[in-house]
């Protein structure tokens, strides 16, 4: 079915309902919700104890599984953006949903043979952020200007959604038929953003005469020896350090303190909900005042809640921090990608996204590794080991302050002309 406006002052509107990169935007939302980033994060764990009882492994082995994944993604990551600037989204994004849903399906056939566990796991690393927001996120630039923190807000509240609606049906499948049958459901459900990607994402098309040397943006080498490139990057590192840091453990920190089991999980649930709010409202605000100091903002409110979980010892207060750290950092996903493409532009926007998620890999892995050590030092989650990631988030928000206000690649959205005309793969 085409994608059209048949009425030439909505095609270009981006405040219309019926401008259609709100088409494109609500499939994204659907792709992101249904990829690698609510999926195998969020259910990872349910499977630890079911795949322990089958085959007799051990903790520690099976989560070197998710370090694998990790360090692959980390790795890719630059390669997919650049396949990602040179040709049409769906290109990559479909393949990989393919590829991400049969290893799904394929983990049904574990046989004890713990390298099967690992290889699965280095394949859905490798087509991770072909499924994720990463791959959506430059088709959206193409299509927003005015409205693009929304639009961007949107996309990411995909995966939040997920990784509220997939753990509790995946658990359900493990309760009432196994494990094997929780994995065919999770391939299943992978395959669920396909069409939509498949008849809707697509790049904004525009006039024959503005061809793709003219788009604007930094070289990779410029963007490089940018300062606000690299200050991106170290506040990546560090958020990340922090954010992985925590929520890897929060449930066993909480219930260390005091908290009850039940009352530790609502907590993740509180965090994953104020996560899409934040989202969203971030997104609003990055249309209206400087994105440098929303950042800030949300750094410094991750920080605090963090610091408030350090010393949660009650229902209450462990709420309170949780619905802080949601909002701090799910927003922190929206404001890195508007921020990026202010500075160094959509000419090679992909492969230097994929740069910032090697980045936050870094920052991702270590940060558990941290509070994993000083658990096993200590025997206990100590105060002062959740605050130091507090500090951290803390570095973090005063890096932001020294991010320039000036956008250093010009236009990252060149006026165009859209072009009402039928979907192919070819666009």
């Amino acid at each position: 079915m085409p994608l059209r406006s048949t009425n030439p002052a909505t095609a270009n509107d981006e405040s219309s309902i019926r401008y259609p990169g709100w088409s494109v935007a609500a499939a994204a939302f659907v792709g992101v919700m249904t990829s690698f980033a609510p999926i195998v994060p969020y259910t990872f764990s349910l499977f630890l104890n079911p795949l322990h009882a089958a085959f007799g492994w051990k903790r520690q082995s099976m989560d070197g599984t998710f370090a694998i994944a990790a360090i692959t993604v980390a790795l890719v990551s630059p390669f997919i953006g650049m396949l990602l600037d040179r040709f049409p989204p769906r290109r990559i994004i479909l393949p990989s949903i393919l590829v991400f849903a049969v290893a799904l399906a394929s983990l049904s056939r574990l046989n004890g043979n713990i390298a099967q566990f690992y290889l699965t796991f280095f394949i859905l690393g490798l087509v991770a952020n072909g499924t994720a927001q990463f791959a959506y996120t430059r088709t959206i630039l193409t299509w927003f200007q005015q409205h693009r923190g929304l639009a961007l807000a949107l996309i990411l509240t995909g995966s939040g959604v997920g990784s509220i609606l997939i753990p509790p049906a995946t658990q359900w499948a493990i309760g009432h038929h196994g494990w094997r049958s929780g994995y065919l459901l999770l391939g299943g459900i992978a395959l669920l953003g396909l069409p939509l990607t498949a008849l809707l994402v697509r790049n904004r098309p525009v006039a024959a005469t503005h061809d793709e040397t003219s788009v604007p943006g930094l070289s990779v080498r410029r963007a490089f020896a940018s300062i606000a490139f690299w200050l991106l990057c170290g506040i990546t590192v560090l958020s990340a350090f922090s954010e992985n840091g925590l929520v890897t453990n929060l449930a066993p920190i909480l219930t260390d303190h005091g908290v009850t089991a039940h009352s530790a999980a609502l907590a993740l649930s509180v965090r994953g909900g104020a996560g899409i709010l934040g989202r969203l409202g971030v997104g609003l605000l990055l249309d209206r005042f400087s994105p440098q100091r929303i950042q800030t903002m949300i750094l410094v409110l991750a920080a605090v809640g963090t610091l408030v979980l350090a010393f949660a010892g009650s229902p209450a207060i462990a709420f309170l921090g949780a619905a802080l750290l949601g909002v701090g950092l799910g927003s922190e996903a929206d404001v890195l990608p508007y921020l990026l493409a202010h500075y160094v532009g959509r000419k090679h926007f992909s492969v230097l996204y994929g740069l910032t998620w090697t980045a936050y890999a870094i920052g991702g892995a270590t940060g558990p590794m941290f509070i994993g050590h000083r658990y096993d030092i200590a025997g206990a989650y100590q105060h002062s080991s959740i605050v130091f990631l507090a500090a951290v988030s803390f570095a973090a928000a005063a890096i932001s302050l020294l991010l320039p206000r000036r956008n250093t690649a010009g236009p990252d959205l060149t006026p165009a002309v859209l072009i009402p005309s039928p979907i192919s793969l070819e666009e």
